[in-house]
């Protein structure tokens, strides 16, 4: 085998760097968005051993819905590359483009095998820049494709050192090539192909047989004339490894997907569901389309699934005679590369095998697959074309002076072409609307990429563009579910409520019909079945409807028993209905199906919180917080849970969760609020002010965090601290009732500002005159005022609000008192000029405001919303993508006081009737 040198690597390297570097500024799209963006394999929370039970997406093999592409080699690099820097799309193309620069070193050791120096060089450069490979390198989970193909050529080099210089088995790169295969089987299924081009390699190359050379052999054998010939028996020992090993692999990976294969629709494969003999011309007839498109890559295309590809219905179709032209040449090849021996026939055999033994598996020739035409999986078979036009380009340039100048012109041309449109079918993956809309341009009868152009200006908050392409995706394919899901959410994001339920419900008339004895889960998208979901979220808003949306779910459910979201639903349902018990069953139900389902615990400690259950609640957070550490939602009500049960012990750990969910959510001011108000409750007051004050930074107006910052001031001692911040949060909130008692409190006490305390209390009782506080406040400032009279009537209009309330009777009682006494000395009743009283009057009506004071302190009770847990990511969009949630969130919940709260509020009260008993004690002696 030829060297290959520094310069040519460096060349190739080169070359694909400059076709490539534009990659780099391409984001996640398509299929990238599942395998990268809501693949939780990829998260360092999750154990690397699911790598191993879960497919390439992140499903579970074991559930139905499971693609059943199994490649955890592959998925662990992406998990380093989310390691090392998380989700930057930069990096992970990179990797991509790296390894793709470290397959054409390998392709051109493999060429020198067969071509000479020039022409396997030539062959390299073709392959390291065809457009074909867009897909494969600038699309991230084309990275199964790059592993896969570095291992299958590694092990098909350690193969050809299996033989000794004195003709004999060296065993050692045999066992390598096994090792390898295995690899390259678990980058991605394909790579155990590779044992049948070492086998082609074994029999027509290096052993240097023809057909018709083995057909005499073995007729010899049966006749028994003659015996095998030592090489031959070492030719066949060495396949016969090979092939046990092929099947001890075949028989691993049919264990590890269960014997099911995935689940696909018509609207996958419209192919794969046809008649005969439809379904075989079809099938045959995409053969000589994937080879036009090795050929021409001029029209590239991200997604070939529906109507792509009109379906082959009659032997008259002239798509036929395509058909019939490709199985003509490619017998033609294999008859020259089987029944010669001279080394062009060699290199013949061996492009054959590589462009079509690793394109089996994806040709839906034996098995239905879940795509028309994949560009990315004609990476290997590009190998073998790449090596058949450099073979012709040698012939051609031996045939003359002439030809072979012409020769290499055409190869300038055609590198440098294919160059140039790679380098811009980059730009096609820049973005999700950009490679869609590209798509387009080459096919307008693929109702999916109507939806996808949709999803990507709904990812963008342009609904009324996106509802035209989902109901041109609608008029593309009537019976496309999804679509019909698309414009039914869609028509709910723009709260056209009655166009989306008519939606859902087209949607729901196409979901096929339940057939005895058949299993319905085979016959139908898992992700349509969203839609009874989607309907029954829709019409739940309205609550004289909650038992129909109940209905929906349960339906789902009977139509698929493991329908996991379904329980889900049905549990916020029931929340919502009222029924915890029947919701914790539910979610019950739901964890038997994915018992490390941290969303679940979560929900479900919710449902302990309506049962009135917080210590099995926060069992069930902290469940959720083993599984996923960094569960946002479950640290931050976990956290508010030990808040809320007042016990000091449990503050460290509280504090603790939500100094974690800040880190996780630093612009989110109620995590910074929650810190400030533990803070409060451990006397922490500097550490509660500083984050108040960036809950305020975060969300001007946040009027929990400015009531009670200007609460901790007012106890702090530092009432006219808080004066511009309770101004602050009239601003924003001018009918902020306890705001504006504890600010004309302030007033009253600390600026005697009587004038400004009326305004307050006035402003509340013209919202609500009902308010006792407000009056009773109000009466106080009568008092102070030396507006006797007045004060009198107030306090009289004050205790028919409140008959029982026996502290407004005691001041009641004090006022007339002191009218009368008063009287009894010849003083004025009615206020002096000026409006003032003397010094003791003063002082009296000083200590009776503790009233107000009191009740403003006892007024913190401005607590967060318990936030809510969205429910578990579902696909409604119909095809392939995970974009958006159309799945209604828990209501949020919250206790409307904690026991301590009751408690501090009651203490207040107690000491403001103390004092009350005071003022009657000094005003009685006077």
């Amino acid at each position: 085998m030829a060297v290959v040198s520094w310069k040519e690597i460096c060349l190739l390297t080169g070359l694909v760097v400059g076709c490539y570097w534009n990659s780099l500024f391409c984001g996640f799209v398509f299929d990238d968005v599942s395998a990268i963006l809501d693949n939780k394999d990829l998260r360092p929370t999750t154990p690397v051993k699911n790598l191993f039970l879960n497919d390439f997406w992140g499903t579970p093999m074991s559930e139905e819905r499971s693609h059943k592409s199994y490649r955890p080699l592959t998925v662990l690099t992406f998990r380093l590359n989310y390691l090392f820097s998380e989700l930057s799309s930069p990096s992970y193309h990179l990797l991509n483009v790296g390894l793709h620069a470290v397959v054409c070193v390998f392709f051109l050791h493999f060429c020198r095998l067969l071509l000479d120096r020039n022409t396997s060089l030539v062959a390299a450069l073709l392959f390291a820049v065809h457009p074909i490979h867009t897909e494969a390198v600038t699309g991230v989970v084309g990275r199964a494709e790059l592993l896969s193909s570095i291992f299958l050529l590694a092990a098909f080099l350690a193969y050809t050192k299996s033989k000794g210089a004195d003709r004999s088995i060296v065993w050692t790169p045999i066992i390598l090539t096994v090792i390898l295969v295995a690899v390259a089987t678990l980058c991605k299924e394909q790579g155990i192909t590779v044992i049948g081009i070492c086998c082609i390699y074994e029999v027509f190359v290096a052993q240097g047989f023809t057909l018709p050379m083995l057909i005499d052999t073995l007729l010899q054998v049966l006749r028994g004339k003659d015996g095998f010939p030592y090489a031959v028996l070492q030719t066949l020992l060495k396949l016969i490894v090979l092939i046990i090993s092929t099947l001890l692999l075949v028989i691993i990976r049919v264990q590890v997907i269960q014997s099911q294969l995935p689940v696909f629709t018509r609207f996958d494969n419209p192919a794969a569901v046809s008649s005969t003999p439809t379904r075989q011309m079809t099938f045959n007839y995409l053969l000589p389309v994937n080879a036009w498109l090795l050929l021409n890559p001029s029209e590239l295309c991200c997604d070939w699934t529906m109507g792509t590809i009109p379906l082959v219905e009659s032997l008259l179709d002239p798509r036929n005679l395509a058909t019939v032209v490709f199985y003509a040449l490619l017998s033609l090849l294999a008859y020259h590369s089987l029944w010669y021996t001279h080394s062009s026939a060699k290199i013949v055999i061996m492009a054959l095998s590589l462009i079509a033994l690793p394109f089996i598996p994806a040709s839906n020739l034996f098995f239905p697959v879940g795509f028309v035409v994949a560009e990315r999986v004609l990476y290997v078979p590009s190998m073998g074309f790449c090596l058949l036009v450099a073979h012709g380009f040698k012939i051609l340039s031996q045939k003359g002076r002439g030809l072979k100048t012409m020769s290499w012109v055409l190869m300038g041309v055609l590198l440098t072409t294919h160059a140039v449109k790679t380098f811009n079918r980059n730009w096609d993956w820049e973005s999700e609307y950009t490679l869609f809309t590209s798509a387009l341009k080459v096919n307008k009868n693929n109702a999916k990429l109507w939806n996808n152009v949709g999803h990507a200006l709904e990812n963008q908050n342009n609904y009324d563009r996106a509802l035209r392409y989902f109901l041109q995706a609608t008029r593309v394919q009537p019976d496309d579910i999804g679509a019909h899901m698309n414009v039914g959410r869609t028509y709910k994001n723009l709260n056209r409520s009655k166009e989306a339920e008519e939606a859902y419900l087209i949607a729901k008339s196409l979901m096929p019909q339940i057939i005895p004895g058949k299993k319905y889960a085979t016959r139908v998208a898992p992700n349509h079945l969203n839609v009874y979901i989607n309907l029954a979220n829709l019409i739940r808003t309205n609550d004289s409807r909650l038992e129909e949306a109940d209905q929906l779910y349960r339906q789902a459910i009977s139509m698929r028993p493991d329908f996991k979201q379904a329980y889900i639903s049905r549990g916020e349902l029931l929340l919502k209905m009222n029924k915890p018990s029947e919701a914790k069953d539910a979610y019950l139900r739901a964890l038997e199906l994915d018992h490390n389902n941290a969303d679940l615990w979560y929900n479900l400690a919710i449902v302990n919180i309506e049962m009135k259950d917080p210590s099995e609640a926060l069992r069930n957070f902290n469940r959720a917080l083993d599984l996923n550490p960094y569960h946002k939602l479950a640290l931050f009500n976990s956290a508010l849970l030990m808040q809320e049960s007042g016990e000091a012990k449990l503050r460290p750990e509280a504090n603790r969760r939500f100094l974690t969910y800040v880190k996780e959510e630093p612009d989110d001011a109620n995590g910074y609020f929650n810190l400030g108000m533990l803070a409060m409750d451990a006397n922490e007051n500097e550490a509660a002010e500083r984050w108040m004050r960036e809950a305020i930074r975060l969300q001007p107006g946040f009027r929990s965090a400015l009531f009670n910052l200007a609460l901790l001031y007012s106890q702090s001692q530092r009432e006219l601290d808080a004066l511009p911040v309770l101004d602050e949060l009239l601003r924003f909130h001018p009918e902020h009732v306890k705001g504006l008692i504890l600010k004309g409190d302030i007033l009253m006490n600390h600026r005697k500002d009587t004038r400004g305390a009326r305004a307050c209390f006035e402003r509340i009782l013209n919202m609500d005159p009902t308010n006792v506080q407000a009056k009773h406040n109000l009466c106080v400032v009568y008092f102070e005022e030396r507006e006797l009279q007045h004060a009198e009537r107030c306090l009289m209009e004050t205790l028919a609000m409140a008959p029982h309330e026996q502290y407004i009777q005691r001041h009641l009682a004090i006022v007339r008192n002191k009218m009368a006494a008063m009287s009894a000395a010849g003083e004025p009743i009615v206020p002096t000029e000026g409006g003032r009283g003397s010094r003791e009057d003063k002082k009296h009506a000083e200590e009776g405001q503790g009233v107000a004071s009191g009740a403003g302190e006892g007024a913190r009770k401005e607590k967060n919303l318990r936030k809510s847990s969205p429910a578990e990511s579902i696909d409604d969009q119909g095809h392939g993508q995970s974009k958006k949630l159309d799945v209604g969130q828990p209501d949020k919940r919250t206790k409307s006081k904690s026991t301590k709260e009751i408690k501090d509020i009651e203490e207040k009260r107690a000491a403001a009737l103390k004092r009350l008993e005071e003022i009657e004690r000094i005003l009685s002696t006077d």
